[in-house]
């Protein structure tokens, strides 16, 4: 298809296809002659991932370029999921080195989770540190619920996330999915906290 019936099938202007195409977001068409370009449904897949990752996950422009980059050179898949955990989820940090933490520690033991270093470990022992700067402590108890019920969540959300081999699919399904699903478990605990607040204080209503 030419530039305009990608444009209109995709409900993108002109323009920003350029935008995007200048940019790095989008593939280059096929060139037909030295003024015109042909576009194909890889081109309308890689619109409708960009325009997810703006508009329903909130990502800017260089956020969104640098998941499409490591997905067009074809980086293995578990290093461009945790790329795509780390923008959308915000787990990156200016620290150099993070220290490890025994409260960390143990949940990784208690889980049995691979004791190696990540993005997500990273902001886990950022946090707990923080948490015990403030004088916060969680006793085992509380670490080995909160990360029982996640650790079966996380395999839940896995088995969508890695499913289909096109990878744009797995780009959007695991950003759409890390950003909605978390959204959902901090309404999810909002609602259980009141409930039980209510039941807690006011048991009659």
């Amino acid at each position: 298809m030419q530039l305009k019936e990608l444009s209109e099938a995709s409900g993108t202007t002109p323009a920003t296809i350029k935008f995007y195409l200048r940019e790095g977001l989008l593939p280059p068409g096929e060139a037909v002659h030295a003024t015109r370009a042909s576009y194909s449904r890889k081109h309308m897949k890689r619109l409708q991932l960009i325009h997810a990752l703006r508009r329903i996950v909130g990502l800017s422009i260089d956020q969104v370029r640098s998941i499409v980059r490591l997905s067009d050179d074809g980086v293995p898949r578990l290093t461009l999921l945790a790329h795509v955990q780390r923008v959308v989820l915000g787990l990156g940090s200016d620290a150099a080195d993070v220290a490890r933490t025994e409260a960390a520690d143990a949940v990784v033991r208690m889980r049995d989770w691979p004791d190696a270093q990540s993005d997500a470990r990273d902001a886990l022992d950022r946090h707990l540190a923080m948490m015990e700067g403030l004088g916060i402590t969680l006793p085992l108890e509380v670490l080995d619920q909160y990360s029982r019920a996640v650790d079966a969540i996380a395999g839940l959300d896995l088995e969508l996330t890695t499913a289909g081999n096109d990878t744009d699919d797995v780009i959007l399904t695991a950003a759409i999915g890390m950003h909605m699903h978390s959204q959902l478990l901090l309404k999810l605990l909002a609602l259980a906290q009141a409930s039980h607040a209510i039941r807690r204080l006011h048991p009659g209503d």
